[in-house]
């Protein structure tokens, strides 16, 4: 008599990992900051008046007018030029691509793949950092080489960082502005927050020379502070550096919040 070979159950009870091996979750990131960067290198009408923008500004007001105006003029603009061009990245990159890409359909996409959900932010974020970087270090050639700017290493270094890092709360302020409006109405939206707050916060011309009025709500904008801190690592001296990125910091976190909090909400 044969005997049946007995066929042991399947177990049920056995699940897959939930949580992704860290080399998987690095290659995610890596991966969805190489195709934000791919995306807007293939993409001219970003980069070009990010880059070029505050470029023109500092040819004619820092290299053409600012040598009649005495040696710390140039300088001086220097460090407001290079805060006006770091904010474009964050406010433009953020705020108008999630608008975008909101209406498109794309977020709820990103949002289905099976992908860190920090990713997607991080990405961007990763453009908006070199993207900065390259606006400051461009300012520096032509400060240097046609405005004659005396500027030793860690001097470059330290405003080279700060406009790295201080386009983080402008990230924040876009990625908030990116909830809140449709992507038809985002451009013009950007530019209504981003060209009065660098007049208001002294990038174009010192806040002595405003109203007194204006001088007083001055400190709310985080250009303001930005702009201290970049005159500061060129060598202004401009009192402490920390009160100013506490400000910084409270401000990118505050914002952060609040656009995690509309995107949990509605999407």
């Amino acid at each position: 008599m044969s005997t049946v070979p007995s066929v042991r159950p399947l177990d049920l009870s056995v699940q897959m990992p939930l949580e992704m091996p860290w080399r998987r979750l690095l290659n995610a990131y890596l991966q969805e900051a190489r195709s934000e960067i791919l995306r807007y290198l293939r993409l001219p009408s970003f980069l070009l008046p990010v880059m070029l923008f505050p470029a023109a500004f500092y040819l004619m007001f820092g290299v053409v007018m600012g040598a009649r105006n005495g040696a710390d003029a140039p300088r001086y603009l220097l460090a407001a030029y290079s805060v006006f061009g770091v904010m474009a990245p964050g406010l433009f990159g953020f705020g108008v691509s999630l608008a975008l890409e909101r209406d498109g359909g794309l977020l709820t996409l990103k949002r289905a793949l099976p992908m860190p959900p920090a990713a997607y932010l991080i990405g961007k974020m990763v453009m908006a950092m070199l993207a900065a970087g390259g606006v400051t270090a461009l300012l520096q050639v032509l400060a240097t080489v046609l405005a004659h700017v005396a500027l030793d290493w860690h001097q470059a270094l330290a405003l080279q960082l700060t406009g790295m890092l201080g386009v983080l709360p402008f990230c924040s302020l876009g990625l908030l502005i990116g909830t809140l409006i449709k992507g038809q109405g985002a451009p013009g939206m950007i530019n209504l927050i981003y060209l009065p707050m660098s007049f208001l916060s002294g990038l174009w011309f010192p806040l002595a020379m405003m109203p007194a009025p204006l001088r007083a709500i001055a400190p709310i904008w985080p250009s303001l502070h930005l702009n201290l801190l970049a005159m500061s690592a060129i060598g202004f001296d401009v009192g402490p550096r920390w009160p100013h990125v506490l400000v910084l910091l409270a401000m990118t976190t505050v914002f952060l919040l609040l656009a995690a909090r509309r995107l949990r909400r509605l999407g």
